[in-house]
């Protein structure tokens, strides 16, 4: 007859059959992780600061189905209970991430991240292309997966060019395709992230999520509880427009445009 284990023992043996999640570290960056951010990644004039971002650290599985304990990404605090929710569930469902790195480990070059299928947020930059803030240097745009995902541009001549360059070879889109990003478009949205750079015509950014404009700048402005409670509202609005609406492309777009 087996002996009647105490209760502390009985808990920590709990403790360690529980399935890992993605895991919020305090918001706002420690002095270390600033520094290190300060020197490769934001920029003075930047629209948010240390305290205003946050890591979020998961578990995913790779594309040989290899689980990984090492993910990390850095958004605006705000959001990053939504974010949180994302990654275990791309985890439940087996959704492979190739990676998951800060950018400070690729001093905040975006060419280098994406040459590395890199899944990434934060990086204090402008759009690629263009002078404008990028929704990134918010920590309020994700990309996944950036070689199933390419971003397609086109040249003067009119003439397709990928980014990363590999990325060629996803160019024709296979919804099916593992870590492709269409399969996780509805779940994005379903937490706040209502923007798919894959429903854009000139550029089209297949590995690109991201809330408004107008809602980030106006999650900047607000003490962190309050941001909190109003990207949470929109993720809540756009699930309440979805549940009365069909679940064609027309559809979530409607209803991300009436939430966000």
């Amino acid at each position: 007859m087996l002996r009647r284990l105490p209760p502390l023992v009985l808990s920590l043996l709990a403790c360690l059959v529980q399935p890992a999640h993605a895991q919020l570290a305090s918001p706002g960056l420690d002095s270390q992780q600033c520094q290190l951010v300060k020197q490769h990644v934001l920029q003075p004039g930047a629209p948010v600061d240390c305290a205003q971002l946050q890591v979020v650290r998961f578990a995913y599985v790779d594309f040989d189905k290899v689980r990984h304990e090492d993910g990390e990404i850095m958004v605006m605090a705000a959001v990053a209970p939504q974010v949180k929710a994302v990654f275990d569930e791309l985890l439940k469902r087996g959704f492979p991430l190739a990676q998951a790195r800060l950018m400070e480990h690729y001093q905040g070059n975006d060419d280098a991240s994406m040459a590395d299928n890199n899944t990434s947020a934060f990086n204090d930059r402008p759009i690629t292309g263009g002078k404008a803030i990028s929704l990134h240097a918010y920590g309020l745009a994700i990309d996944i997966n950036p070689l199933q995902n390419p971003y397609v541009r086109r040249d003067a001549q009119g003439r397709q060019i990928f980014s990363p360059p590999a990325g060629q070879g996803f160019g024709q889109r296979v919804a099916s395709r593992a870590g492709s990003s269409e399969q996780v478009v509805e779940l994005f949205a379903q937490h706040g992230f209502l923007i798919w750079g894959g429903d854009w015509k000139k550029p089209i950014d297949y590995q690109h999520f991201q809330v408004s404009r107008g809602m980030a700048e106006r999650l900047a402005k607000l003490p962190l509880p309050q941001a909190r409670q109003l990207f949470e509202s929109s993720a809540v609005a756009y699930r309440a427009c979805r549940s009365g609406h069909g679940n064609k492309p027309s559809d979530r777009k409607t209803c991300a445009a009436a939430a966000g």
